[in-house]
């Protein structure tokens, strides 16, 4: 009964953000929107942790490290050189691995086991965050998982969910005329806007690994989630 329930929500959601065509047919990318919204969640999350508790480096937004590292050079204060150079190197590793691995195998059948190792990558920053608090190694780990999740996203191609980028998405939401990307774009940015403010709480008013723990939880649930929806949907040749 609760996986039923499960799925009829995030069904419903799939609808909402891509409504299928008035003369039939199934979602075009099934299941999918839904768990990418979760990933931008986890976004959020793990950027304010970078963010507030690592020394102003960002591990998901790769535009505000290349900005920052010509702060850096610049003799800016606040900004690390070291931090936003290893982060855009990490998540560049990260996502040419996820682009490169089995390119003749469908970004679907790789979702899982690409985002489960996201999820590893992130526990073991979540382990070092508590155990040793060293704040380069986290933060390594962190965008090395985030570049697998970009590299993994690039692949499936769902129009308007990237998981990271606001930027453009911004600009379709208010250049276009109101539709059905209107709905996604407006998520997106809700969203990561949401797991910024939920990672920033938990970093500020308790400690760093309640976020982290938290965007672990969530990988988690997205494997399992798409798991299962693959495993329902008929196997063809």
């Amino acid at each position: 009964m609760r996986r039923r329930t499960r799925r009829g929500i995030l069904q419903r959601l799939a609808e909402l953000l891509f409504p299928p065509p008035r003369e039939g047919g199934g979602l075009p990318h099934g299941l999918f929107p839904p768990l990418l919204v979760a990933l931008t969640f986890v976004s959020g999350l793990v950027d304010a942790v970078s963010y507030l508790s690592l020394g102003h480096v960002f591990v998901a937004n790769m535009t505000g490290n290349v900005v920052f590292l010509a702060f850096a050079l610049a003799g800016g204060h606040g900004v690390s050189s070291s931090a936003s150079l290893l982060a855009l190197a990490a998540f560049a590793a990260g996502a040419r691995a996820a682009g490169r691995v089995h390119r003749d195998c469908p970004a679907e059948r790789l979702f899982v086991p690409l985002v489960l190792t996201q999820a590893a990558l992130v526990a073991g920053a979540l382990v070092l965050s508590v155990a040793v608090a060293w704040r380069l190694p986290v933060v390594g780990l962190l965008a090395l998982g985030m570049g697998v999740q970009n590299g993994v996203v690039h692949r499936l191609a769902v129009p308007d969910l990237t998981t990271t980028v606001v930027t453009r998405t911004l600009t379709g939401l208010f250049a276009d005329l109101w539709g059905p990307a209107s709905v996604r774009r407006l998520v997106s940015v809700g969203v990561l806007f949401a797991g910024g403010l939920a990672g920033a709480l938990l970093t500020v008013h308790r400690e760093p690994w309640w976020a982290l723990a938290l965007a672990v939880a969530l990988l988690l649930w997205t494997t399992a989630t798409a798991r299962t929806a693959l495993s329902a949907r008929p196997r063809t040749r």
